[in-house]
């Protein structure tokens, strides 16, 4: 055996995590060679007969043993099908493992021919890609399996490395602690090296995933004893080599992190190995982590005689602030000419900590760059502004105004237009003086010469612009790229003018860039006898209430639903599953399934009814994991055991259910009995296996399981009081892998981070205020978190008690640095912010430094400094910038301002005030004069559209709802009667079509009784959430036929709501006799002979017409007289 293939048994058997050390023990492994005669020698002969009705499915694999199949004879066991080790694993792991079963495994596996073995292990790395194995079962099959791939004579070839390491043992490296099973050998660093090389020689072609599974048994080697600086000695020649990072990580270090790399060596080592030409070159050709490429472009910029010239061009993207203060203004030219031709505008990033969510977003550590290379110069001519490239996202809104003249500008537009990142100020500032100066747009050409600065057009600029000159720019590809960051108001405003200029429903899926997709009014979508185009629909993002408008025409249009995209899959209807054939629907089933489309809950509970109507699918794994959620185990027994079920469940989109649904709850259940939990701990294994449903467990399970669950619950949404609590409990006991808080990194921060939200003061103050900051600076960027939950360790790291600051102290002094530094926020208490923030303007910094971490003191301070520079009211321009202080608004604030533009209606409801404070914003808009127009509408949105009063309602035009996205279905009755006839109205030239339905769907908790039996007609497949929210007198009027009608499919959902109101009230009223024809099981209707007196719940007075009043009256009175005549 070669040095290599010693190592790379080494290599995969270390244990990839510490802990998994101590589970080797619980598990015998055995290295090779294994005595036969020994072994087998308790083990009852087969025959090849035996083996061969196996293979031909005559017999059950499960009636052999793993003992009988492995002392069988090598000859026999080639007449195994491919598929035979997925039979043979489904056997095995509900079964104990046995002492004796590493040696069996050993034993099987040597018998296989070895390109045989890759065959199978394909077929099952296939099958169980996705599936969590058995963590027992996974080593003794891995025990066998890398002794048998050590014994290939091309190991250390690439091509046949890759085929093993990918193909075949894809799902055993999925879980590190198997490799926790083999021996681990004493390999020198050489040898390890040597491992490396060839591993590093098969990394292009490895997916992500197995490229960090292969990074953490790397980077366990290098740690495991605890002591840095592994296979580095400078007074060792053999280990005094600097170039270390190529050596001992080669293109894994992608992966690194900058925990890691400091576990790996001291600083000064790391500045050795950074700078050493070997890790340069290789470093220069790789993706990093962006806080990783951000370190290690720190650790050759900061020490001494380092100059910026020879610095490499990718690293140029990653300097810090510091290493560009003392240049010349020649040098500052030179590094923006750098930064501009060397830094795109999008890295892709494959690990995790990607590089920016998108391409106008940049770092503070960027920004803080190009203003200390703009600083470098006092004006701003055409050449310089050219020069400057990029590094022009430094230019503070003053020096636009002050040092640009609008003529410059229009002669640098071309540099300027390539700038990404610039904010909403910038932007806006750039382009009014460029308008001013005499600039026209006349083309698309002259629009698109705008490029990144396009988003500081307004709205009414681009309103009063020809469509032509839209349409015409919009085709321009490097113009479309531009448009991907622009605001939403502004994005609306182009899909309106765009769409008022195109006649028909295909042009405007042609047109319209991807980027503006979603703002396409759903009745916008309607073809009609027009054919849509398949492809231009595929390459647009759709929501699924847009897809499901044109779904039917797609379904007709396109038999090969492979060729459909995602985007357009989600838009799924019942009504369209219902005129489809068996095999077509079971079969659009299929490709939803491989192409991972997300669908709601009616669209799911619709489909599984459909697919199972003839009985369930022997093959479930084929269909969409989310229509487990209402099947149960014993529904999947022929596909697989309850294990695979609950595997699948626990990658399902659990969220389709509601939290604290029964549905949930008994899954749940199911899934602790099913994997045989003892008592309320679960293991690192189950945990797995529950994937989602760990966030139902409740506080006692997470308690008694200790750190095990606490990474699997960091992908929860959110949790109950009692949850939280366990969490605080078990990371305070500090029993985890994590070890106490007090000894926490910015990296195991890092970890944890999705459950910051959930620690308290008690917590936070454990962890060193150094390691909150560092993770505030590296790491919060990438984090899922809000700004307010990151306020909370701003709050922590703020001193507790302080004097009330009468003077700014000389060191705080708010500069345009400290505006632009995102770190602001814990570097004033309140009182400093106060007193430093006088006679600072912050008007053309809000949007930026309202999007810091100010806890909500610093929030009341910038609140009342605003206040302070505009007594008369805050001006129309700052009111779209006030995000984060809506909060901190009053009625008297609002009856000030001017709202005259629905772009600052919208811009101050995203803001997402509270109720009040939004219906004073809408009333301040109305009053001033302003009409509730589409775009209005749509800012309003589902949110806040009950706030409206009556008064508004009724000023609504019906036309208005044609292109508004609306959901009164939660407002009051008075609200969805108001808005019922306008909705109709708005869509009565699609009575008559499929659509109809779709459209007016949102509104029908208006719908008067006629025409609900006019849908019932149409058999819309109503689901049953549009069903309980219908008008109660309407739903109490239906006969159980016309329900049956209505509801089509998802009639059998009706016994999951039976006894809620007015579903109630409805089986109390009707026959019980008429509800058993149904056929679903309902009870509680009336007995033949008998009648049920129902109480109505009517509206008051003030919630209702008294026309409707009326009409609502009219069933309790003949009720009423009905009895009269009965009593009589």
């Amino acid at each position: 055996m070669t040095s290599l293939q010693s190592g790379l048994g080494f290599l995969l058997s270390v244990g990839w995590l510490a802990a998994a050390a101590a589970s080797a023990g619980t598990y015998p492994c055995l290295s090779s060679p294994v005595d036969e005669a020994a072994v087998c020698a308790s083990v009852k002969s087969v025959s090849r007969e035996m083996l061969l009705e196996v293979a031909h499915g005559q017999a059950s694999p499960c009636n052999l043993t793993f003992g009988q199949y492995a002392c069988a004879q090598s000859a026999w066991l080639q007449d195994l099908k491919d598929d035979f080790l997925i039979s043979l694993y489904s056997c095995l792991s509900p079964k104990p493992v046995s002492a004796v079963d590493p040696a069996y495994s050993i034993l099987f596996f040597s018998k296989y021919d070895a390109n045989k073995l890759v065959a199978a292990l394909t077929a099952f790395s296939r099958r169980f890609s996705h599936v969590p194995l058995s963590q027992n079962w996974s080593m003794i099959f891995i025990n066998g399996l890398w002794e048998k791939m050590l014994q290939v004579p091309d190991i250390d070839s690439p091509p046949v490395l890759f085929r093993w390491v990918h193909e075949g043992l894809q799902p055993f490296l999925v879980k590190p602690t198997v490799f926790a099973c083999l021996h681990a050998k004493k390999v020198l660093c050489k040898t390890f090296q040597e491992i490396v090389t060839a591993l590093n020689g098969i990394y292009s072609k490895l997916p992500v995933e197995e490229q960090r599974n292969l990074y953490n048994g790397i980077k366990y080697y290098l740690i495991q004893d605890g002591s840095k600086q592994k296979c580095y000695n400078a007074a060792i020649p053999g280990l005094n080599s600097t170039a270390w990072f190529e050596n001992y990580l080669g293109s894994f270090m992608e992966h690194a992190t900058v925990g890691d790399l400091q576990l790996f060596a001291d600083e000064s080592t790391l500045q050795q190995f950074a700078r050493d030409p070997a890790n340069i070159q290789m470093v220069s050709n790789l993706t990093l982590l962006r806080t990783t490429a951000v370190y290690y472009t720190l650790l050759l910029t900061s020490g001494p005689s380092f100059p910026l010239s020879s610095l490499p061009d990718r690293f140029v993207c990653y300097l810090s602030p510091s290493a560009v203060s003392s240049l010349s203004r020649d040098e500052a030219l030179s590094l923006a000419q750098r930064i501009s031709k060397n830094c795109p505008t999008n890295v892709t990033h494959t690990g995790a900590n990607k590089e920016r969510p998108h391409s106008s977003s940049l770092t503070t550590e960027e920004l803080q760059v190009a203003s200390s290379l703009v600083r470098k110069f006092e004006h701003f001519p055409p050449a310089i502004l050219h020069a400057l490239g990029q590094a022009a996202v430094g230019l503070s809104v003053s020096q636009i105004e002050n040092s640009i003249s609008g003529k410059d500008i229009e002669a640098s537009l071309s540099a300027l237009s390539e700038v990404h990142g610039w904010n909403t100020e910038q932007s806006s500032t750039i382009v009014n003086k460029l308008l001013s100066s005499g600039y026209q747009i006349t083309d698309g050409q002259s629009l698109a010469k705008l490029g990144s600065l396009v988003a500081g057009l307004n709205s009414s600029t681009l309103q009063s612009l020809p469509p032509k000159v839209i349409l015409e720019a919009i085709k321009l590809p490097e113009f479309v790229q531009q448009m991907v960051t622009l605001p939403s108001a502004l994005k609306m405003a182009f899909v309106e003018k765009i769409s008022s200029s195109v006649g028909h429903p295909a042009d405007l899926v042609k047109y319209i860039p991807d980027a503006f997709t979603s703002y396409i009014p759903k009745s916008l979508l309607l073809f009609g006898k027009e054919k849509p185009n398949i492809q231009d629909l595929n390459q647009k993002t759709w929501t699924r209430e847009q897809a499901a408008m044109f779904f039917s025409d797609v379904i007709k249009t396109e038999p090969d639903f492979s060729r459909l995209s995602q985007s357009v899959l989600q838009g799924f209807t019942c009504a369209v599953a219902n005129e489809m054939e068996m095999e077509s629907l079971q079969q659009l089933a299929k490709v939803m399934k491989q192409k991972n489309v997300k669908l709601g809950e009616d669209q799911l509970r619709c489909l599984v009814e459909m697919v199972t109507l003839h009985g369930i699918p022997k093959d479930l794994d084929s269909y969409p994991k989310d229509l487990l959620l209402f099947l149960s185990p014993s529904d999947y027994a022929t596909t697989g055991s309850c294990w695979q079920y609950f595997a699948n469940i626990g990658k399902a989109n659990l969220d389709v259910l509601q939290r604290e649904s029964s549905q949930r709850k008994q899954l749940l259940l199911e899934a602790l009995a099913c994997l045989k939990i003892p008592g309320t701990q679960v293991d690192e294994e189950n945990a797995e296996v529950l994937g989602r449903l760990v966030c139902d467990l409740s506080g006692e399970y997470i308690r008694s399981s200790g750190g095990i669950l606490l990474k699997p619950l960091s992908q929860c949404e959110s949790f109950l009081p009692d949850q939280e609590e366990a969490i605080r409990s078990v990371i305070s006991s500090g029993n985890t892998t994590f070890g106490p808080p007090s000894v926490w990194s910015a990296s195991t921060l890092n970890e944890l981070s999705e459950l910051i939200p959930v620690f308290d003061h008690s917590i936070l103050q454990k962890i060193p205020k150094n390691v909150l900051t560092l993770w505030l600076k590296n790491f919060a960027h990438d984090s899922s978190l809000s700004r307010e939950q990151l306020a909370s360790i701003v709050e922590e790291l703020l001193p507790s008690r302080h004097k009330r600051a009468a003077e700014c102290p000389p060191d705080k002094k708010i500069t345009q640095k400290v505006l632009e530094d995102d770190m602001m926020p814990i570097y004033y208490t309140a009182e400093q912010l106060q007193a430093c923030l006088k006679n600072v303007s912050l008007d053309n910094h809000l949007s930026q430094i309202l999007s810091y971490p100010f806890t909500v003191e610093q929030l009341a301070v910038l609140k009342r400094h605003l206040d302070k520079t505009h007594p008369d009211g805050y001006p129309e321009s700052l009111l779209p910038k006030l995000g984060t202080l809506a909060d901190f608004l009053t009625p008297e604030d609002v009856s000030k301002w001017k709202i005259s533009s629905a772009d600052v209606l919208a811009a101050l409801l995203q803001n997402q005030p509270s109720d009040s404070m939004a219906a004073e914003m809408i009333k301040r808009y109305v009053t001033l004069g302003n009409r509730l127009t589409a775009p209005v509408l749509n800012a309003i949105g589902m949110r806040y559209v009950c706030l409206l009063n009556t008064t508004e309602l009724n000023a609504i035009d019906s036309n208005s709802l044609k292109t508004a996205s609306l959901d009164p279905s939660a407002c009051s009755q008075l609200t969805k009667d108001i808005l019922y006839p306008k909705a109709k109205r708005a869509f009565s030239d699609q009575h008559n079509s499929r659509a109809y339905y779709t459209l007016i769907k949102p509104y029908l908790g208006g719908a008067p009784a006629v025409d609900l039996r006019a849908l019932s007609k149409d058999r819309v497949n109503m689901d049953i959430e549009t069903f309980t929210k219908l008008r109660r007198d309407s739903l109490l009027s239906l006969t159980p036929a016309e329900v049956k009608d209505l509801l089509g499919v998802n009639l059998k959902a009706l016994t999951t709501v039976q006894k809620k109101s007015p579903i109630r009230e409805w089986i109390q009223m009707q026959k019980q006799s008429d509800l058993d024809k149904l056929g679903v099981g309902l009870i509680g209707g009336t007995q033949e002979g008998y009648i049920n007196v129902i109480t109505p719940k009517f509206q008051t007075p003030s919630s209702a017409p008294l026309g409707a009043m009326a009409f609502h009256l009219l069933p309790a009175l003949l009720l009423s007289f009905l009895m009269m005549l009965v009593l009589s």
